[in-house]
């Protein structure tokens, strides 16, 4: 049975569930609980799990009453009974939803009759529990999307940056750990699984060199969950990013991020005072943050996630941009499609910089490739893949092709070669010319097909098939209830 099988037979226990009256995002808890359980077994450290507590014991209990009693017990006081720091983590806070023992038995069963390895014995749990995050994300209901970038995304973004052995990267907003977990996967498949690495060498990559931030106690417990189940015993730190911890997280290699959108709550600025322009904006903040977090060597760089609105804002805004512009190269800018987010209609980019040497005139110029314009709605019907940035990583790599820039491309910035594409959605401003646009990156969009033919119902026509697929979601769900319950 494939990764992506499995995945879907846990999540359809989940209508099994919904008499419990357990929430999907309550569902992935509940099955990152029972499933480390299950890990325990696998990767051999149920030593660090008091006896009684151990998985077979779940699974061979044929009373259901005195195996839930026990879990419930499990969850209460395992941080206290282990000196395994992961699962003190993993536990921490940790309550059941579940109300009815029968269900608890279902999940146990049906987690331990699963084969978590594939025909070539490749271990897949990390891959169906990506797989269920990324459902998860896309049940609006649950409000996960927020923590869940794209995969196709972050690859890409992954790819373009190029990570390298030896090197500290960060995520200072991480969510569910997606983009430092698909960094380390980018190494593992350049190095053969870190197979010719001496045991300082591993270590370094195992635990050193992917770290995050999350401010969300169950996005936290996911990302943790997520890095365990790759191999990873990266430090994923519980904590707010935008305070005085954040000062500590200096002296990157290298960001991938997608900061959390909208404003501090209650509109308040953040207390770090070691950022030049606070703002209410959280992403303005951030972005402040990820720049001066990288090394000052001329090779750190990043890859940010960040809507319209950082690109044009007065004020704070536009100071932030020049700061940017002067500590960084701010070499690229990418122009995401509408509808690739939770919600819908959010317009968002990745900018793409590498922090100078110095802290002036690192920015010559800027070039932008535009995938909002004139492209497809994505969605259920169109698929958002790897494939739709085919010509943004020709355009980016100066002609490298997507099949081969893991291969062939080194994370150079050319410009000669840049200038050789020939591309409508690839245009190049200089500095100078972004100046004169009060320093607004609102730039690089093509000429937009509806409005020029007076028809501008791209995006109400996008946003009601959105509603139109949510609304057959819905009633799908509905039909399987009731089936269930007949």
């Amino acid at each position: 049975m494939s990764a992506e099988e499995i995945a879907n037979k846990l999540w359809n226990l989940c209508n099994v569930l919904r008499d419990d009256g357990v929430t999907y995002h309550q569902y992935l808890n509940e099955l990152t609980y029972i499933l480390f359980l299950k890990l325990s077994e696998v990767k051999d450290f149920e030593a660090h799990i008091p006896e009684e507590y151990r998985w077979r014991g779940f699974v061979e209990e044929h009373d259901n009453n005195e195996a839930f009693v026990r879990y419930r017990k499990f969850l209460a006081e395992v941080s206290n009974e282990t000196s395994s720091e992961s699962i003190k983590e993993i536990y921490t806070n940790a309550s059941t939803s579940l109300r009815k023992p029968v269900n608890f038995n279902t999940l146990v069963q049906a987690i331990d009759k699963i084969d978590w390895y594939e025909q070539d014995d490749r271990d897949v749990m990390g891959d169906i529990y990506e797989s269920l995050l990324e459902k998860n994300a896309g049940e609006k209901k649950s409000g996960a999307g927020q923590y869940f970038t794209p995969r196709p995304l972050i690859n890409v973004m992954v790819d373009l940056v190029v990570p390298k052995l030896g090197e500290r990267w960060n995520d200072p907003a991480a969510g569910t750990f997606g983009f430092m977990i698909s960094a380390d996967k980018y190494l593992r498949d350049k190095t053969d699984n870190y197979y010719k690495l001496d045991a300082k060498q591993l270590k370094f990559q195992e635990e050193e060199a992917f770290s995050g931030v999350e401010l969300v106690s169950d996005a936290h417990r996911l990302a943790l969950m997520n890095a365990r189940l790759h191999g990873m015993e990266s430090t994923i730190y519980l904590g707010d990013t935008l305070t005085d911890f954040g000062k500590t997280l200096k002296n990157f290699d290298g960001v991938l991020a997608n900061p959390p959108f909208g404003t501090k709550k209650g509109g308040e600025k953040p207390t770090r005072d070691d950022l030049t322009f606070l703002s209410s904006n959280k992403q303005l903040n951030f972005l402040q943050h990820i720049y001066r977090s990288l090394k000052k060597n001329g090779e750190a760089r990043a890859a940010v996630v960040l809507p319209d609105n950082v690109l044009f804002e007065d004020g704070d805004g536009q100071r932030i941009r020049q700061d940017l512009m002067n500590k960084c190269n701010l070499h690229t800018i990418l122009r995401l499609p509408t509808g690739i987010f939770y919600a819908a209609g959010v317009k968002t980019n990745v900018l793409f910089f590498t922090r100078g040497k110095t802290e002036t005139n690192n920015t010559k110029g800027v070039w932008f490739y535009d995938m909002r314009t004139n492209v497809p709605n994505y969605g259920k019907r169109t698929p958002f893949t790897e494939a739709a940035f085919t010509d943004f990583i020709k355009a980016y790599t100066g002609g490298i092709t997507a099949k081969n820039v893991d291969q062939d491309y080194d994370g150079a910035i050319d410009h000669d070669k840049r200038l050789t594409i020939k591309d409508e959605r690839w245009q190049y401003l200089t500095r100078e010319a972004i100046a004169k646009k009060n320093d607004s990156l609102d730039l690089g969009l093509i000429a937009d097909d509806s409005i020029s033919n007076g028809e501008d119902l791209g995006e109400p026509i996008a946003i009601a098939k959105e509603a139109m697929e949510e609304l057959k979601s819905i009633t799908a769900q509905l039909e399987a209830m009731i089936k269930e319950l007949q």
